[in-house]
């Protein structure tokens, strides 16, 4: 089927006007892209300058104490209590053994000495390792909280650059 003259020019001023606003898109694309880039510039200016001091400022003022507080019952409570189940466990362990060899030499059975008395209880202050676990999970989960949003908004310029700028499509 064969088109008309008129058909044939009018089909070609479309396809040129089309290559005219697809060039016209590829530029406003480019300066976009531009435009994208300084806005993330002075996003990142913009967190130096005035969010990071009001979060430092923050966190000390509202987290660091509990923090501090943490790191105080860790050291006086969880390792002093790690070390005491630690050194338990040992305790059994050679008790366990000289029982054995107790019995193997044929004396028969007998208590350690370390047996006969029983440690006191250390009555429960501040905070527990419960706690300390899930202060240090929640803190996990706002810092992955912000790296997502970090990620989600940061510019990727790879988005707005096309793979052919100035190709006309074909009409």
């Amino acid at each position: 089927m064969s088109l008309s003259r008129k058909r044939k020019k009018e089909l070609q001023k479309l396809q040129k006007q089309a290559g005219n606003l697809w060039e016209a898109q590829q530029v406003l694309v480019g300066e976009a892209a531009t435009v994208a880039r300084e806005a993330s510039r002075q996003l990142g200016h913009y967190g130096r300058e005035q969010v990071k001091p009001q979060v430092q400022a923050s966190y000390g003022k509202y987290a660091a104490p509990y923090v501090d507080k943490g790191k105080k019952v860790v050291n006086s409570t969880v390792i002093p209590a790690a070390g005491a189940v630690v050194g338990s466990a040992l305790s059994v362990w050679d008790a366990a053994n000289e029982q054995r060899s107790h019995l193997a030499s044929g004396r028969g059975f007998a208590l350690p000495s370390s047996w006969a008395k029983a440690a006191p209880v250390p009555a429960k202050k501040g905070i527990g390792a419960g706690g300390v676990i899930a202060i240090i999970l929640g803190v996990a989960a706002a810092v992955g909280v912000l790296y997502a949003a970090w990620q989600t908004l940061r510019a990727d310029d790879e988005l707005w650059v096309a793979d052919d700028p100035l190709r006309a499509p074909d009409a």
